[in-house]
């Protein structure tokens, strides 16, 4: 949250922060969401997961009003994702999108490899890709033969939550390498879901981490803001 808050106050966006305790009410923190939709100078919503066992994630993201949902978790926000008549798309998606296309890399045709299936990363990753006519493979815990699919991907978006689980000898020639992972080392050492130095040698471009999609994601999340005080303006 430190890190939204000072992108908040570097690009003049007002902010404000709730720091419940760990035992808030599911009641009550949907009173607070109430408020803050009805909020004139809130023009974004945002609420860190994951929750306390005791509340119902679902149950929050739903009360959330749609236009004030920047992080695009809800349903209607999904919904309108798959039919690619959107506002905003989930903020990691949208920064790795924002990233191929500040690279210069044509998605068209590509064989776009994803290892993960969460609802944050991997299922809203794929629809992107696909709108932008990417031929898309989703792998996941029961995929088989993973290497072989993973070696066929000229784009691979590795966000499984597994450190350094993508290997240099499953990556293609030349394929573009998206590491979505955050991993802490037994020493302290933040690394990917991809091995960056075995995997550097096959790729033709690889996000290192930290520093890679990281920012891309905030920068996202401060762009989703801006477009929903924009639409409010309409």
């Amino acid at each position: 949250m430190n890190a939204k808050k000072k992108a908040c106050e570097e690009t003049g966006i007002y902010s404000e922060e709730y720091a419940l305790s760990g035992d808030t009410t599911q009641e009550a923190l949907l009173a607070l969401v109430k408020t803050l939709n009805e909020k004139d100078d809130i023009d974004g919503i945002l609420v860190q997961l994951p929750l306390p066992k005791h509340i119902d994630e679902d149950a929050v993201i739903n009360a959330i009003t749609p236009n004030k949902d920047v992080d695009a978790f809800h349903p209607v926000n999904v919904g309108r994702i798959m039919t690619g008549n959107y506002d905003f798309a989930p903020c990691t998606p949208a920064g790795i999108m924002e990233l191929i296309a500040e690279s210069g890399i044509d998605i068209a045709g590509k064989e776009c490899v994803i290892i993960g299936r969460s609802n944050i990363v991997g299922k809203p990753m794929s629809m992107l890709l696909l709108h932008k006519h990417g031929t898309v493979t989703i792998c996941h815990s029961k995929t088989q033969n993973l290497a072989e699919v993973v070696r066929r991907g000229d784009i691979v978006v590795a966000a499984v939550g597994r450190p350094q689980m993508i290997t240099g000898d499953m990556i293609k020639e030349g394929a573009v390498v998206i590491d979505v992972g955050i991993n802490r080392l037994a020493d302290k050492t933040l690394v990917g879901d991809a091995d960056f130095e075995s995997c550097a040698e096959k790729a033709s471009a690889i996000t290192p981490v930290p520093g890679g999609v990281g920012p891309m994601t905030i920068a996202m999340l401060m762009k989703n803001t801006v477009k929903s005080a924009a639409l409010k303006q309409r």
